[in-house]
């Protein structure tokens, strides 16, 4: 399971403990160094797009459903050209 993939197009996301993800598994299987997923996630966080909860030595991340909702009304608004 991926953070996107928790969230359909036209739905909403489901931010229960079942969706959440461990950071190293979001970057699982992406050929990417651990230290680059760990800057995307991070970037992702101070942006507000996902939330993120240290339990042990693990960290926890999930989307952060507010925020989505914020800017699918941002783009839903008509563009003045």
């Amino acid at each position: 399971m991926r953070l996107a993939s928790c969230c359909l197009p036209g739905g909403t996301c489901n931010t229960d403990e079942d969706m959440r993800e461990c950071v190293g598994a979001v970057g699982k299987n992406l050929g990417l160094a651990p230290s680059t997923i760990s800057h995307h996630v991070k970037e992702l966080h101070r942006a507000g797009l996902i939330k993120m909860k240290r339990c042990g030595q693990t960290v926890e991340c999930w989307v952060d459903q507010d925020t989505l909702d914020d800017l699918a009304e941002f783009f839903k608004q008509p563009v003045n050209v």
